[in-house]
């Protein structure tokens, strides 16, 4: 896939990856569009790089998903949607009752996976007019196996690998152009994992291998660890529940 002219929307890149894939595909010679919640960390990445439009969108809020859909058609529209926006909750243990469970699993789910799909029913038809549209969904290592303190964040990337590959295949059937990629990262060294002592990779690492991969028309973009827990899965599910859990038999 060529990269060069071609606009992105990067949904959470105000900070982390997000950040990171908008240092990188401007690099690349694409123009860049970037929402997040926060104002101030829209007004910093705007400062960090002038060229990019900041735009203050919600991905779990429907109505903000219509007003940026409205806002970037005025703007000409994209060829690429990249849903990078992600949110975990804290370590949960469904053993014990607990009304954190479903405010978890609700928020995970409405931002990881339902926001996915909105934004994706929103812009389809605009990728589809493009000569060459993608779009672009960020699972995780957790969709090949799951974390014992972070089941409703697993759950959740779970739901968004398959609704990517039958996105995939569906598009492929209707002989659309417009490819889908999926990116599974390791543990990434961002906020959101920054008390955890897990081996992790950078954001720059990461999001140089999904350029790569993109280049490539390689749909499928498994990333460090990720590539090699999905080989150890295929022949032992066992051993690798246990590398992903091991060291939190407390929960």
């Amino acid at each position: 896939m060529e990269l060069k002219g071609k606009t992105v929307l990067i949904t959470g890149g105000t900070a982390g990856i997000g950040l990171e894939a908008t240092k990188q595909f401007l690099a690349n010679g694409a123009k860049v569009i970037i929402t997040g919640r926060n104002q101030d960390k829209l007004d910093a990445a705007k400062k960090m790089y002038p060229a990019v439009v900041a735009i203050k969108s919600d991905a779990a809020n429907e109505s903000d998903a219509q007003s940026l859909f409205n806002k970037i058609k005025e703007l000409g529209g994209i060829d690429i949607l990249y849903n990078n926006a992600g949110v975990v909750s804290p370590p949960l243990n469904l053993g014990v009752a607990n009304n954190k469970h479903i405010e978890g699993a609700t928020y995970e789910i409405n931002v990881n996976y339902l926001g996915v799909i909105r934004l994706n029913n929103l812009f389809m038809e605009m990728l589809k007019a493009r000569k060459e549209g993608a779009i672009i969904n960020t699972t995780s290592i957790l969709s090949l196996v799951p974390s014992v303190i972070e089941p409703t964040y697993s759950a959740s990337k779970v739901a968004l690998h398959f609704y990517t590959e039958t996105l995939r295949k569906h598009l492929q059937i209707l002989k659309s152009n417009v490819k889908v990629f999926e990116l599974l990262p390791p543990v990434v060294a961002t906020e959101m994992t920054a008390d955890r002592e897990n081996k992790k990779i950078s954001p720059e690492n990461l999001v140089k291998e999904l350029i790569l991969g993109l280049k490539k028309d390689k749909y499928i973009i498994r990333v460090g660890d990720s590539k090699l827990l999905y080989f150890i899965n295929r022949l032992s599910p066992k051993i690798a529940f246990g590398l992903v859990n091991q060291n939190r038999t407390k929960i």
